[in-house]
């Protein structure tokens, strides 16, 4: 089902941030750019001697990047071609398709974020929507991106798009795929491995040309994580609707430069509030996330995670528990509740027509002309 109303992509800066080095935000905070025109971003500094493990602390994730030749590579990539061919499959649709969507069943729960997943939606553009519900602009948060760019796996009949699900880990690849317009560079083959464990390995065959040269005139050009929540309100232009705001509270962008032919990034996830089951170990908890104990969820939180809609309306915002002993008496402000004004989300201008994707796709790229079509829906 595709989202109706208006759709708005606000940035939560500095919310949860904590325990991340500086240039490992990836936009400024205050950023308040057109979303069409946000699709590139501050790239991080990192450094890029290849004989190094570079590892970057990103509050939610610790990620590591191994160069060519280095020791850790082995058993990061898996060989699907060597895989059970029972549990290895091309998605035909995707391979023969040019920015499309299809979503996936995962056999396990895969945690993101601290949310168990049950379901992904694999795009031909290089990337994994884990958003509850496809919409126009799937490349704009809630992804997982090994490698997000104007893919057309439908150029040559030698590109696929194939996955396997082995119960413990979901890889999905993207083999020789070639790039809209730039054909002639070659083909790339990389994939992305979802852990039930939370970990997640992006893992780079080929790559023939630098990504930095890669245009993002048609279609974002990014690596890395993102993930968001949707709070509903109302509309002032339409009483009767509500509005639909996404809230992107993380994100984790990987420096281009260190994405090479025979490269890996690990991703290893930390924890978060979600994870406590009890409210004496919700707030004896030591985490960077100001976590805070809701009575009638049953539920530790920052109040800034996918349940932020739930936890807002059962109250959670103004009855934070600061001891296990306090049912909700009082305010409890900065511990699930409204955001101080350092961490107020920054909303972006609403996407007219002109900003909205014209093409009648899943993937939401970077808009082109306009058209009155509506996108379709992800194939099942």
């Amino acid at each position: 089902m595709l989202w109706g109303g208006l759709l708005l992509l606000c940035l939560l800066r500095g919310a949860l941030g904590a325990g991340r080095p500086p240039g490992s935000e990836g936009r400024r905070a205050g950023d308040t750019s057109h979303i069409s025109q946000d699709l590139g971003g501050d790239i991080p500094a990192m450094d890029t001697n290849e004989t190094r493990i570079v590892e970057d602390n990103h509050s939610y994730y610790v990620s590591r990047i191994y160069g060519p030749g280095q020791a850790q590579l082995r058993g990061l990539w898996v060989e699907l071609a060597a895989a059970n061919g029972s549990h290895a499959r091309i998605h035909r649709i995707l391979s023969n398709s040019h920015r499309q969507g299809a979503r996936v069943a995962l056999s396990f729960d895969f945690p993101f974020y601290g949310h168990p997943l049950r379901q992904v939606t694999i795009a031909t553009g290089g990337f994994i929507f884990v958003g509850d519900v496809p919409h126009r602009m799937l490349t704009a948060t809630q992804y997982i991106a090994p490698l997000m760019a104007n893919f057309n796996p439908s150029y040559s009949h030698s590109s696929t798009v194939q996955y396997l699900d082995n119960g413990t880990v979901l890889v999905v690849q993207w083999d020789r795929v070639y790039l809209q317009g730039r054909e002639d560079v070659g083909s790339f083959t990389f994939q992305a491995a979802l852990h039930s464990s939370g970990r997640i390995v992006f893992g780079y065959k080929e790559v023939p040309v630098p990504v930095l040269q890669i245009s993002p005139a048609q279609h974002p050009v990014r690596a890395g994580l993102s993930d968001a929540f949707l709070v509903l309100s109302p509309d002032p232009a339409q009483p009767e609707s509500r509005r639909r705001t996404i809230y992107e509270y993380h994100r984790v962008e990987l420096d281009p430069s260190r994405i090479s032919s025979r490269s890996a990034v690990e991703f290893t996830p930390l924890p978060t509030c979600l994870q406590h089951l009890s409210c004496h170990t919700c707030l004896s908890s030591e985490l960077p996330f100001n976590c805070s104990w809701c009575h009638a969820l049953h539920r530790c939180s920052s109040g800034f995670d996918r349940h932020r809609e739930e936890w807002l309306s059962h109250g959670c915002a103004q009855s934070g528990a600061r001891s296990c002993e306090d049912r909700g008496e009082g305010e409890d402000q900065g511990e699930g509740g409204a955001p101080s004004p350092r961490h107020q989300p920054h909303p972006l201008p609403h996407p007219t027509g002109s900003g909205l994707p014209g093409s009648r796709t899943t993937e939401g790229e970077h808009p082109k002309t306009p058209r009155p079509q509506n996108p379709e829906t992800p194939n099942p």
